[in-house]
């Protein structure tokens, strides 16, 4: 499986998904476009940081609100190749697999890594590592089923 490098955009706590992508951009199917509104409403600046490659970085709660599919397709589309938190909102977890969104949850991690560091991430072993510290720590990695997934782009592609 690929494995991610990049620099790290962190966010804190409880980042709902009305903010990853506001319900006011619901009306499009256009991933690009709903690339281009994410997190708009906690950093009017992401997308014109944001690189392809890059790594989302959160700690408690990511992905929490509303059930909607449109939040880790914003992420994934933006160019984001993986988000690491302390935790994860149980359906954005789903939704972020279901769509071949690579999430980590790794509460040491989320804690210790900054914004514009960058890190790579092992999916075989979970290991993250942050390049600008030295530091590395240990996530949990998917199991080979969901690695086929997210390799595959998505759950609907993994059984085409």
């Amino acid at each position: 499986m690929i494995n991610a490098k990049g620099k790290v955009h962190k966010f804190g706590d409880n980042v709902d998904t009305d903010v990853i992508i506001p319900a006011r951009y619901l009306n499009t199917a256009s991933h690009k476009e709903l690339a281009s509104h994410c997190m708009e409403d906690i950093d009017k600046e992401f997308v014109n940081k944001v690189s392809e490659g890059d790594i989302m970085v959160a700690t408690k709660n990511f992905g929490c609100g509303s059930s909607r599919e449109h939040a880790p397709i914003a992420i994934k589309a933006s160019g984001i190749s993986c988000v690491i938190a302390s935790s994860f909102a149980r359906i954005f977890y789903r939704n972020a697999i279901n769509i071949g969104l690579p999430i980590l949850e790794c509460p040491e991690a989320a804690e210790a890594i900054n914004e514009g560091d960058t890190v790579s991430v092992d999916y075989n072993t979970g290991v993250i590592t942050d390049e600008t510290t030295g530091e590395s720590f240990k996530g949990e990695p998917f199991p080979e089923f969901i690695q086929n997934i997210i390799a595959k782009g998505g759950l609907i592609n993994s059984i085409k």
